[in-house]
C-alpha cells in the first residue's frame, strides 16, 4: 500500500470491455519479457525507430528492464512516458505507451506500442490504443495525439487511421542503417470526441494527476 501512496500511477488502470491496462510491478515487468522473448514480429522487418527486439536474447531482457525503470527514474510532470501492461483475461498480451512533454501547456500526447505475435490479428492493438487514447483525451485534458509507424507497417496504420488520425507529414528512420519512411499520424480532440466511447473506464487517476501535470480539477 505504501508504493501506490507515495508512486500513485501503481494504482492506475483502465478497463475496456475486452483488455486491462495497468501500471506494471517489477514482477508483471518479467511478465512482459516473457511475452517478447516468445516474438513480437517478423525477423526480416523492424517496425521500431529503436532496433531493440534485435539484441541478443541474453541481453534484451535486461535492456528492457533499464527502460522500464528508467522511465520511473526520470519522470517528471513536464516530462514523462507511461508505459501500461496490456491484459486479456489473465493473459499478458502487449504493452501501450503513452508520453509527453510540458503536457500542462502543450496538452498533447504522443503514443506506441507492441503485441506478443501469438495476439496479433484479433483486434487486440486498435483497443488498446482506444483505451489510452481514452485515458489521454478523458482523463487528462488532452487536445491533440500523435503516432508514426514506418510505412511497411500496414497494420499500425490501419489501427491509426481506423480511430480518426489523419496524416501529419513524414520523415526518415532507419533503425538498420538504411532509410526507411515514416508516416507521421495526428488525432485532434474534435475528431476524437466524434466517436468517443462510453464503454471504458478509468480507476485511480486522481492522485496521478500532479504527476502528468495536471490539476486536480482541470482534467
Amino acid at each position: 500500500m505504501s508504493l501506490e501512496r507515495d508512486w500513485p500511477l501503481f494504482g492506475l488502470w483502465i478497463n475496456t470491455p475486452r483488455l486491462t491496462l495497468s501500471y506494471p510491478s517489477d514482477g508483471d515487468l518479467g511478465a512482459l519479457n516473457d511475452l517478447a522473448n516468445r516474438g513480437i514480429h517478423d525477423p526480416s522487418v523492424m517496425p521500431f525507430d529503436t532496433p531493440w527486439t534485435d539484441e541478443p536474447p541474453e541481453i534484451r531482457p535486461q535492456h528492457s528492464l533499464q527502460f522500464y525503470w528508467g522511465t520511473r527514474a526520470s519522470w517528471k510532470p513536464t516530462n514523462w512516458h507511461l508505459t501500461m501492461m496490456v491484459k486479456e483475461g489473465d493473459e499478458v498480451v502487449g504493452a501501450q505507451g503513452m508520453l509527453a512533454t510540458d503536457f500542462a501547456v502543450r496538452r498533447q500526447v504522443g503514443t506506441g506500442s507492441w503485441v506478443g505475435q501469438g495476439y496479433q490479428g484479433r483486434g487486440i492493438g486498435k483497443e488498446m490504443r482506444a483505451a489510452i487514447l481514452h485515458f489521454a483525451f478523458a482523463g487528462l485534458g488532452a487536445e491533440r495525439a500523435t503516432s508514426g509507424a514506418f510505412e511497411h507497417n500496414v497494420a499500425s496504420l490501419a489501427v491509426s487511421r481506423s480511430l480518426g488520425y489523419v496524416e501529419n507529414g513524414d520523415d526518415i528512420g532507419a533503425p538498420r542503417g538504411k532509410p526507411m519512411r515514416q508516416v507521421r499520424l495526428l488525432l485532434t480532440r474534435e475528431t476524437w470526441e466524434k466517436s468517443r466511447r462510453d464503454d471504458i473506464q478509468i480507476h485511480g487517476l486522481e492522485p496521478c494527476l500532479p504527476m502528468f501535470g495536471v490539476e486536480k480539477n482541470s482534467a
